[in-house]
């Protein structure tokens, strides 16, 4: 059997501090029974102040580490998914790479909004598959409450920050088997910040527009999710030659419980082999997919042999998805 990579190692961060769906009727014209039934979401975390994405993404990245038995310099390579980065560059995956001293390690960041963390793990298993490095660290890391218009409650309700992070190794046995990424641009409108890049440079117009927060058509964002999400999952079984009978969990996005509902539909599978936990947490962009995974795991729904697809769809817009038979490594 060819070399595969396989994630032998899973970590996440959860801030501390809640902030519920009361708290947010406090804040902006809206209920918990209107976020609720309309997105699924209860309650989100938030980071406190100073707190910056490669702090969590260290934090969820020395867990990740911990749970493979792996050192920070037995790391070949960092990958950061993430909208939300400390600053322009230097990229937030360098700035991991030093908080953690992992000097050996290869690090840049990979932008795929909500989808990141799936196309990065495409990314790593190309390296780790093709032998050119060992050990790769892929994280999502999002602070998103710091590009969230608080008086916009049309998004406020929605998101929530977090980090997760996994060990990519070789396999020869199981692993990764098939991937399936995607991109629409003409979807971009529909999810996007508008100012702070070479278009319109951050100015005092840009600030007094609120140019820096995220802008997004829920109805054309839902109706691309509910497309794309049962197809990237039926299309990347399908090339892993395996059926949406032999899934024993689905991880999706964690964005909206209607989505993920649809996108279950569309492979027929039961309840009971749909993760979610967005009433937690709500979306925390390219950090849900793997702290999802990371709490399955933790919840014993995870064991040898398993096949798990995860998927996600994105600004940009994209869609990511990959079938894993699980393996923790040799």
């Amino acid at each position: 059997m060819s070399r595969k990579a396989t994630i032998t190692g899973l970590g996440k961060y959860i801030p501390p501090r809640v902030l519920t769906n009361k708290d947010l009727e406090k804040m902006v014209d809206t209920s918990d029974e209107w976020i609720t039934t309309r997105t699924g979401i209860k309650e989100r975390h938030l980071v406190e102040d100073g707190v910056s994405t490669s702090d969590i993404a260290c934090d969820a990245a020395r867990e990740a580490l911990a749970d493979a038995g792996l050192a920070v310099e037995d790391i070949d390579l960092i990958i950061v998914a993430t909208v939300t980065p400390d600053m322009p560059f230097p990229s937030t995956a360098c700035l991991v790479q030093e908080k953690l001293g992992a000097w050996n390690a290869a690090a840049f960041d990979l932008e795929a909004g909500c989808s990141g963390f799936v196309y990065s793990l495409a990314v790593a298993a190309q390296f780790i598959e093709s032998g050119l490095y060992r050990n790769a660290l892929v994280i999502g890391a999002e602070i998103l409450s710091r590009i969230t218009d608080w008086e916009d409650r049309s998004t406020c309700v929605l998101f929530g920050d977090g980090a997760g992070a996994a060990v990519i190794e070789a396999t020869d046995k199981g692993g990764m088997l098939a991937f399936e990424l995607g991109a629409d641009g003409s979807g971009g409108k529909s999810l996007y910040i508008p100012a702070g890049g070479s278009l319109k440079p951050s100015s005092v117009t840009t600030i007094e527009e609120k140019g820096h927060f995220i802008r997004m058509e829920g109805n054309q964002v839902f109706k691309f999710a509910v497309k794309t999400m049962g197809y990237a999952a039926l299309k990347v079984i399908e090339k892993a030659g395996l059926q949406p009978e032999d899934v024993d969990l689905f991880v999706p996005h964690q964005a909206n419980t209607r989505i993920i509902q649809s996108a279950a539909n569309k492979l027929k599978l039961p309840e009971e082999k749909v993760f979610v936990n967005l009433p937690k947490y709500g979306n925390t962009s390219s950090a849900s997919v793997p702290i999802a995974l990371a709490e399955a795991r933790e919840e014993g729904l995870i064991k040898d042999g398993d096949i798990i697809v995860l998927v996600a769809f994105g600004a940009g817009l994209t869609w990511a998805s990959t079938v894993i038979e699980w393996n923790e490594g040799e």
